[in-house]
């Protein structure tokens, strides 16, 4: 009889991990709360993505949908304009898509059920039940019926969102960080424009001088339009508003730069507010369960890396649990692995991003840190990695596949003596909010995000332990035990 492993959550981590496990031969059975498709934000998606979604088998089925090809970024941020074009530093088979999440999930939850996941719709888990310390089954509501039932399982995947059933709502050790307690609102144009330079069909990310705009080129000549800031100052904003759409209004005209971009479009009533608050549990993984996407840790939307995260972490404890079910490593090895890749991933883009927010830095600062968290790569065909180019790896996802496939693993790297002082003063600022958001970790080797899908994608130096790709998925060990 297959190992048993339930899915909680059917977003990008829980689709991710669902057709790789049934995919590999296991009984898989995925619960979803919701009926897809649904709405979801998060419509920018890193190229990375691209990648992943391609192993899991759904990429013919999400180019078939005819989303605007993604290829880059265009940042209007302090007093400068600077293009993040992937496909002129990396060239054109490095891209993404901006999605509409409703479809492009419910493409991915589809592609787990094709390569063999029950999946249920509708179904509310109530609780995950432990023996001990080791998950063992979860109880949940029958869609149809309401009756309350009980799956017991070998293993669970824990990708339940922001509602975190394990990390937030039985240990209670999920922690929200001050630094980005913020708040989005948005709405959808008809027409609108990008600014001059823009990446072909590029998010723009213009800032403001209390939070910062999104401006994305859906199909159709639809564009999503939000703006986030600190939670304190939206109430305060909000009282000078009857209405939200009123909000977002004013919001818009008080941009020069979004005004411009929208003014020959048409606004299409309908306005969302979303509490942006980013946290972090303790622990991604214990006994018999793996935390996966929001449930664990969410970031800042600033340099639209949630997907990527989700759909990482999904491959990520589908390579833990096969691992471990194959032999080739310990449970405990396991976690430990997925553990410090998948934090330490969410650790070095928490990182740039509070440098970022650093509004008065400039572009080489955030350039300097950026290249400080990359790592010098020395030996490759570039003499030394320019920092526009280690932004554009960080914000596409590059940065975590060439880590990967070159085996550098030594987590997240500081400014050295020779980079100005600002970069430096930039580093010390962003790490004094990621240190204050921190949380206790396994005692675990740091190692980073995915690489590109082959034999050795994900490498640790110091355990010998990478993920396994090919044939089957799991963990290599390139040395025997001492």
């Amino acid at each position: 009889m297959p190992s048993t492993v339930l899915v909680i959550g059917g977003g990008p981590a829980g689709s991710t991990a669902a057709a790789l496990l049934a995919r590999a031969g296991l009984s898989v059975r995925l619960l979803e709360k919701e009926t897809f498709p649904r709405y979801h934000i998060g419509e920018s998606i890193a190229s990375s993505c691209r990648t992943i979604v391609d192993y899991v088998g759904a990429l013919d089925e999400v180019d078939a949908c005819g989303y605007t090809e993604k290829n880059g970024v265009m940042l209007r941020w302090g007093k400068e304009d600077w293009a993040i074009d992937w496909s002129k530093i990396f060239g054109p088979g490095v891209r993404s898509w901006q999605v509409d999440r409703d479809e492009f999930d419910h493409v991915l939850l589809n592609n787990a059920a094709k390569q063999g996941a029950e999946i249920v719709q509708g179904a509310t888990v109530k609780r995950v039940l432990f023996d001990g310390d080791r998950a063992v089954a979860a109880e949940w509501a029958d869609p149809e019926s309401g009756e309350l039932r009980t799956t017991e399982f070998d293993f669970v995947v824990d990708a339940s969102g922001r509602a975190g059933l394990i990390p937030s709502q039985h240990f209670k050790n999920r922690r929200p960080t001050e630094t980005f307690k913020n708040v989005a609102i948005w709405g959808y144009w008809q027409g609108g424009s990008l600014l001059p330079g823009s990446p072909a069909g590029g998010i723009n990310v213009i800032s403001a001088p209390d939070g910062w705009y999104w401006v994305i080129p859906l199909r159709g000549d639809r564009y999503s339009v939000g703006f986030v800031t600190h939670q304190t100052r939206f109430l305060e904003r909000r009282k000078a508003h009857e209405s939200l759409e009123a909000m977002l209004a004013s919001l818009v005209e008080e941009s020069p730069s979004v005004r411009d971009l929208l003014k020959n479009g048409t606004y299409q009533p309908g306005v969302r507010v979303e509490q942006d608050f980013s946290y972090v549990a303790d622990s991604f993984c214990g006994p018999g369960y793996f935390a996966a996407g929001d449930s664990a840790c969410f970031l800042d939307p600033l340099l639209s890396t949630g997907v990527h995260l989700a759909l990482y972490s999904g491959m990520l404890a589908a390579a833990s649990i096969m691992g471990t079910l194959n032999g080739d490593v310990s449970e405990e090895e396991a976690r430990a692995f997925y553990e410090s890749l998948y934090r330490n991933a969410y650790e070095r883009l928490f990182t740039l991003v509070a440098g970022v927010y650093q509004q008065q830095a400039g572009k080489e600062s955030y350039f300097g840190l950026a290249d400080a968290l990359v790592h010098d790569r020395a030996d490759t065909e570039y003499e030394k990695v320019d920092g526009a180019r280690a932004f554009a790896q960080l914000v596409a996802g590059i940065a975590d596949m060439d880590d990967a496939a070159e085996g550098r693993h030594e987590g997240i790297a500081q400014p050295t003596a020779d980079q100005d002082n600002s970069v430096q003063q930039l580093f010390l600022a962003a790490e004094q909010a990621r240190l204050m958001a921190s949380a206790n970790t396994l005692n675990a080797p740091v190692s980073e995000a995915p690489g590109k899908l082959d034999a050795h994608d994900l490498f640790d130096s110091t355990t010998g332990l990478y993920l396994r790709t090919s044939p089957t998925l799991g963990i290599g060990r390139t040395r025997p035990l001492s």
